[in-house]
């Protein structure tokens, strides 16, 4: 138990540093584009930002799932 909160608390903080340099990286970014939901679309972001957040959250996601799913049975 001590392990996996350990181990979500890694990766928040390295995602999270990830975030933040994201952030300070595109200061300067000049390319914007829109991102199309189902229903609406999102105002012009940096083209950086969105590539950025999307490998973020994958990686967030991604970590969260087990490697080995039947560890536990």
């Amino acid at each position: 138990m001590i392990f996996e909160f350990k181990k979500f608390i890694f990766i928040a903080t390295i995602n999270l540093s990830f975030f933040i340099i994201l952030l300070i990286g595109i200061q300067n970014s000049s390319n914007k584009a829109k991102v199309n939901f189902l229903i609406d679309e999102t105002i012009e972001l940096p083209l950086s930002f969105i590539i950025g957040t999307s490998f973020i959250s994958g990686s967030l996601l991604g970590s969260l799932i087990p490697l080995n799913p039947y560890k536990g049975r």
